[in-house]
């Protein structure tokens, strides 16, 4: 990911992909720290959490098939 950010790519529809990819990581990131022992508080809905981390895994699943559909239709061309 790092490597396709660095290239600055051409195509919109990459840029879209990785935008979503690293948001989403980020995203990803910041709602698992939620469950561990020492941020976790009585108000925690940790069901809430749960929603949000399975949703921030579709969402890279997203970016990453997108990435791949685009790529190979670029690499066949």
């Amino acid at each position: 990911v790092q490597l396709l950010l660095s290239q600055k790519p051409k195509s919109e529809l990459v840029r879209t992909s990785l935008r979503l990819l690293t948001s989403s990581a980020y995203r990803l990131q910041s709602e698992c720290k939620k469950t561990l022992p020492v941020e976790t508080c009585p108000t925690t809905d940790i069901q809430l959490v749960t929603q949000q981390v399975i949703q921030c895994a579709y969402d890279i699943a997203k970016a990453a098939k997108q990435l791949v559909t685009i790529t190979t239709k670029e690499n066949n061309n």
